[in-house]
């Protein structure tokens, strides 16, 4: 790849000599007029009716005297934000559920591509903050709760996007985990939690090469992100070696002229806080001007770098939702789709249904995700409903209701030979929480309201739950689709019903994939990304209007392993139409680096994808550490009654733990763990186990 070593290496010297002159040669107003955007306010209010995303905008750098482009900005985890259409993949917490970093790197490049035929230089499609609570608003846009899978699928969409040249860029630097209040939330996180918690995924996608960095909203121990100088000076560029630029989230990312000493390079998407005030500020010495060139430094490297890489192909708007491009959103969809329960229900058998009722107005409504920054619009979306009916043709009879009726949803359901129940939610109850002052969803100011935003409970509606509730009680085969962006509890009904399938918001093909894997065209292969808990107070402390919260080391699994509580349905689970059974781990031992083995085997009849999982574990750990944690993954298809040996390569520093007093990674002189398993519910009997070899014992690696 052209930028996998773009923070691991040195600076191209060449590159470097050409800013020198350019740094002479640049006034300080042309200096600070690179660092900031310019343009989005006019086209906000003046030309797209305060819609966001209509088009790329100018985010930093750019000087028309010396011939500079600007870098062109576009939104986008799910595809490209634009007022053009664009491919509409499944939302990124859909993607982590098919465990597979090779169909997310296609992705990034079609993605890429997409950017280029837009003029788009300046990607935001990197989300990797981590899900500590599947109440957050924006669980959707991100990966799930897991830092090694985030890092692992961070680092894979930044290698397709960059593919193409297009800076990518990973956000929100760092700790955001609350929607509602995230523009003034202070988080306090001791510094151990900090770095093998919450960071270690953006460390990864940086190692890939990621272009930039986006800083979040939030404080970190009472400093605005922007604005923290231990996270973007001292661990960013300092510990981490980042050679390219930060820039601020949108609008209110930042809050005076010291964020340009802290380590903000570019504030977006106008010059608000950085612009005159900036340069008044280096004038009277408030701010230097050695702040001032290493911005405008990383800036133009970071710029110069990527623009001069030869392009790959050539790009138009014949690029945009291509048949290529469509396809692969139709692979995510199917690949995403997690089969939670299943008791004889599912697949939906062609030859015995003549009718298959149809409930919940969400089978017949576009439903991509939430209408925030990463909204796109592609050219058609295929609904639930649609699926259905194109899969099944006139071979079976499909009645449809919304279910605002329960009484007559009921009369459907009974009068067919299967039900399927549509449930969960839009971005009205979830996503990034718009205030009443944008007009996303009509070109009426009138109709303006509040929408998304973190979820104050984990349940359905109570008249959803009421209503599959009826209908199981008046048959005996009820399938529930479940529609969402994270964990939805199912107390209060999941004993009542023979199926249930997360179904996510699943892309522009969405309602074809679903509709495959509910007749069996394909098998389910999916798994989660978070855990679902029995009871909802087995999770971490959560309040959407918070605005002070500790973090501590545990939440998900890794919460629930420590307190030896029984997920609901546990990290990495999803049922399959075959089974598949572990064999017991191996694990082998180099110079430098662990190999653990173990054999699954498809018991079923039906050729299929699973997802084999590495964990692990620390028993007699001196250090207070999680009981296990996930190290590797790998998705395999495996024919019925044949086996595959899987086999996931550990370096030491997998091993590790943060030690803060000597601000070092370091490996415990301890017997290990290592698990392979279908989900974080691993088996003990089937551990393999080593002692940390002595040339390891007492390592120690830079922070």
């Amino acid at each position: 790849m052209p930028f996998d070593d773009f923070n691991t290496a040195q600076p191209d010297p060449a590159i470097e000599a050409e800013i020198d002159g350019l740094l002479e040669e640049l006034t300080l107003e042309e200096k600070v007029y690179m660092m900031s955007g310019h343009g989005f306010h006019y086209y906000f209010t003046q030309v797209d009716n305060r819609q966001f995303g209509q088009r790329a905008y100018a985010a930093g750098s750019g000087c028309e005297r010396l011939g500079i482009e600007p870098l062109y900005f576009s939104d986008g985890p799910r595809g490209k934000r634009h007022k053009e259409a664009t491919t509409c993949f499944p939302v990124p917490m859909a993607r982590a559920a098919t465990f597979d970093v090779d169909l997310e790197e296609r992705i990034g490049k079609a993605i890429g591509v997409e950017a280029r035929a837009l003029g788009v230089t300046l990607s935001g499609t990197i989300c990797i903050n981590l899900l500590r609570h599947p109440g957050w608003g924006r669980a959707q846009e991100t990966y799930g709760e897991d830092p090694f899978q985030l890092g692992e699928f961070g680092a894979a969409l930044c290698r397709g996007v960059q593919a193409h040249n297009v800076i990518a860029t990973v956000k929100h630097f760092a700790v955001n985990s609350v929607e509602n209040t995230r523009f003034k939330i202070d988080v306090s996180i001791d510094e151990r939690t900090l770095r093998e918690v919450y960071l270690p995924h953006f460390k990864r996608t940086l190692d890939a090469g990621c272009g930039s960095v986006m800083s979040a909203y939030n404080k970190v121990n009472g400093e605005y992100c922007a604005h923290n100088r231990h996270l973007l000076t001292d661990i960013l560029k300092g510990d981490w070696g980042f050679n390219g630029f930060v820039h601020s989230d949108w609008v209110l990312g930042v809050h005076g002229v010291d964020a340009a000493e802290a380590g903000l390079d570019i504030e977006n998407p106008e010059g608000v806080k950085f612009g005159k005030k900036l340069v008044a500020a280096v004038n009277t010495g408030e701010v230097s001007q050695q702040a001032i060139d290493q911005a405008v430094r990383r800036i133009l490297r970071t710029q110069m770098r990527f623009a001069r890489e030869p392009d790959p192909r050539e790009y138009s708007r014949d690029d945009l939702a291509c048949e290529e491009h469509v396809a692969l959103a139709l692979e995510a969809a199917e690949k995403s789709i997690v089969l939670l329960k299943n008791e004889g229900i599912l697949p939906f058998d062609r030859r015995q249904l003549s009718t298959l009722a149809v409930i919940g107005r969400l089978a017949d409504v576009e439903n991509l995700g939430d209408k925030g920054s990463s909204r796109v619009t592609p050219p058609y979306s295929v609904t639930i409903l649609e699926g259905l009916r194109k899969l099944v043709g006139a071979d079976i009879e499909i009645l449809f209701d919304d279910g605002s009726d329960h009484d007559r949803a009921v009369a459907v359901a009974e009068a067919a030979d299967a039900v399927l129940c549509v449930k969960g939610f839009t971005w009205k109850e979830e996503g990034e929480f718009i205030p009443g002052d944008e007009a996303l969803d009509s070109d009426d100011p009138n109709s303006r309201s509040t929408s998304g935003g973190d979820r104050h409970h984990l349940r359905l509606r109570p008249e959803d739950e009421a209503l599959i509730g009826k209908i199981a009680a008046r048959h005996s085969k009820v399938a529930v689709a479940l529609v969402g962006g994270s964990a939805i509890m199912k107390n209060a009904w999941h004993m009542d019903v023979g199926a249930i399938a997360m179904t996510w918001y699943s892309g522009m093909e969405g309602g074809t994939a679903i509709a495959r894997v509910l007749f069996g065209d394909r098998v389910p292969s999916g798994k989660l990304p978070f855990t679902v808990p029995k009871h909802e107070d087995d999770l971490p402390f959560f309040d959407p209007a918070a605005l002070e919260i500790e973090y501590g080391p545990l939440h998900g699994y890794t919460k629930l392993d420590a307190e030896g509580i029984e997920a609901a349905y546990p990290f990495g689970f999803g049922l399959s139409y075959t089974q598949f059974e572990y064999g017991a781990a191996q694990v082998k031992l180099t110079s430098d680096e662990i190999v653990v083995e173990a054999k699954v085997t498809n018991t079923g009849s039906l050729r299929a994808d699973e997802v084999a999982q590495c964990y692990v574990g620390f028993p007699g750990s001196a250090v207070d550490r999680p009981v296990k944690l996930l190290r590797g993954f790998e998705r395999i298809t495996i024919e019925p009654g044949e086996s595959a040996t899987v086999s996931f390569t550990l370096s030491p520093r997998d091993l590790a733990y943060y030690d803060v007093a000597s601000k070092s990674w370091r490996i415990e002189n301890i017997r290990y763990a290592f698990y392979v398993a279908a989900s974080s519910r691993t088996e003990t009997d089937k551990a393999a186990h080593l002692d940390a070899p002595a040339h390891w014992s007492g390592l120690s690696f830079p922070a």
